[in-house]
């Protein structure tokens, strides 16, 4: 069915829904108000109506203020099935990048001391502080240059995440509280291929393309006193953000189970099905499996264990930030680690769904994690604050911090947004936008690019994103979280 968009109704503050309709088993709400939806692309619309039709679906289907068309579901999406009555899950409502997510840390460095970092030495030899981070931590085409891991090395990263990587001297055990679950899931290095493996052997620490990246920024605004004392934040005080997941050893996690799924799905009359697995779906690349069933569980495992590389990959990443910080100043700088979010997973979560409690597997894909302040699975002192959500922009605006409720979870499942959500598909960015345009502008702004290619800049250009402040704006209005600092970029490593 197409025109979704002629069925969305206001529903409160900064929200619209599209109540159930067709096959669809839930509603379906989108973040924002009909300004903002009216940017909207109608795919992304549609995708989330067919998400709701997932078999177990409940709740409501969620596309986030920072929404747009993705694989399957859209990016900016969260959908919860009732694991106990059929619910399944799917490797397209997670995404390739399993684990792709956000860590930010505090420098103990003022904006008084940026020029060291800025300015180039000589004499001794050592690189600007830009070059020394690129040097330090791939991204690019030098993103699969990282770390080279053993055969065991992976296995326990694969199985134990973060601490693995503390274990072998690329991790900090004191960073595993400021990490959601702890740096890591059940993970069980048995489900990853050998295909998988052989890639993510010589990953670890590294950035990759697309969007991710590392920034240090500047605390440029504090909204919520009491929490961003809470996160270590305070107005001047530098910060570094870094954003990446499981690199190849992911994609190819998601790539196999994907094409095991699909292929047990045959279309007839408009719908695709499987008489094995007892399920229909609208779309092919929503393919799904029964949460218990061995398809179910397979892809679960593998895609925990995927994740848990994620939390090395970022921890690695932040070992060597420490270390190209110690070098280039000529002595220790202290790296507190603010907190790191997932948003690209499936968890198994206890939520209470319009009275009834339910166990669920939510898939946030493009979602992050925005748990209250009273919620046992959040650590780090957030009590009575709630969890931070690290809300990176584009490398020209800005970035926030944000945090879920004090007390409670909200009505998306405990989401939020994870971004500014793209404006413009990356192949119309290219069409439209001149990187090196893109990178003389930043440079009139203070702003330090450190890229790949041109190419990478056009697709990551500010024009090709939405609006970070309107996303805010409207993730707040809804109560999904609230604004607790605003970051803006100074030094940019991108893919």
């Amino acid at each position: 069915m197409e025109g979704w968009r002629q069925f969305l109704e206001p529903d409160g503050d900064s929200r619209m829904r599209i109540k159930k309709r067709e096959r669809m088993l839930v509603d379906a709400v989108v973040i924002g108000d009909s300004k903002h939806i009216s940017n909207c692309d109608e795919k992304s619309l549609e995708q989330l109506t067919n998400s709701a039709t997932l078999p177990g679906a409940v709740g409501e289907a969620w596309g986030m203020a920072d929404f747009h068309r993705g694989y399957g579901f859209p990016i900016g999406g969260v959908v919860a099935t009732d694991i106990e009555n059929g619910g399944v899950i799917s490797p397209g409502g997670v995404g390739f990048d399993i684990n792709c997510g956000v860590r930010l840390c505090s420098i103990d460095l003022g904006l008084e001391d940026l020029a060291p970092l800025t300015r180039k030495k000589s004499g001794s030899g050592s690189k600007e502080f830009g070059n020394r981070l690129k040097a330090r931590i791939p991204s690019g085409d030098r993103g699969k240059s990282g770390r080279t891991l053993t055969e065991r090395e992976l296995d326990q990263i694969l199985l134990h995440g973060a601490k693995a990587a503390s274990e072998i001297g690329i991790g900090y055990d004191d960073d595993l509280p400021k990490m959601e679950m702890n740096g890591a899931l059940e993970g069980d290095s048995d489900s990853v291929s050998e295909i998988a493996k052989r890639r993510g052997l010589g990953a670890l620490g590294s950035i990759g393309r697309g969007n991710h990246f590392l920034e240090i920024q500047v605390i440029d605004e504090i909204f919520d006193e009491h929490a961003a004392r809470c996160f270590g934040l305070s107005k001047g005080r530098l910060a570094a953000m870094i954003h990446t997941g499981s690199r190849g050893l992911g994609y190819q996690v998601c790539s196999e189970h994907v094409k095991m799924l699909e292929s047990k799905f045959k279309r007839s009359d408009g719908i695709w099905r499987s008489e094995e697995l007892g399920i229909s779906i609208p779309d092919i690349h929503l393919a799904s499996a029964p949460f218990h069933s061995d398809e179910g569980q397979s892809y679960f495992r593998a895609m925990s264990s995927a994740a848990n590389y994620a939390f090395a990959n970022r921890s690695s990443a932040t070992h060597q930030l420490r270390s190209a910080l110690k070098d280039h100043m000529r002595s220790e700088v202290n790296v507190e680690v603010v907190y790191d979010v997932c948003h690209n997973i499936a968890r198994v979560e206890g939520h209470e769904i319009h009275g009834v409690s339910c166990n669920c597997v939510v898939h946030r894909k493009g979602a992050t994690r925005a748990f209250g302040g009273d919620s046992p699975d959040i650590r780090g002192g957030f009590s009575g604050v709630g969890q931070p959500v690290l809300v990176p922009g584009d490398m020209g605006t800005s970035s926030y911090v944000m945090a879920g409720p004090k007390q409670g979870t909200n009505m998306a499942f405990g989401s939020s947004c994870h971004g500014a959500g793209r404006a413009l598909s990356r192949t119309q960015a290219r069409e439209m936008i001149d990187g090196a345009s893109v990178k003389r502008e930043l440079a009139e702004k203070g702003i330090s690019i450190y890229e790949t290619h041109k190419k990478y800049l056009s697709e990551e250009a500010p024009a090709a994103y939405k609006d970070i402040d309107e996303v805010v704006r409207l993730t707040s209005e809804s109560g999904l979280a609230r604004p607790v600092a605003k970051l803006k970029p100074l030094i940019v490593i991108k893919g």
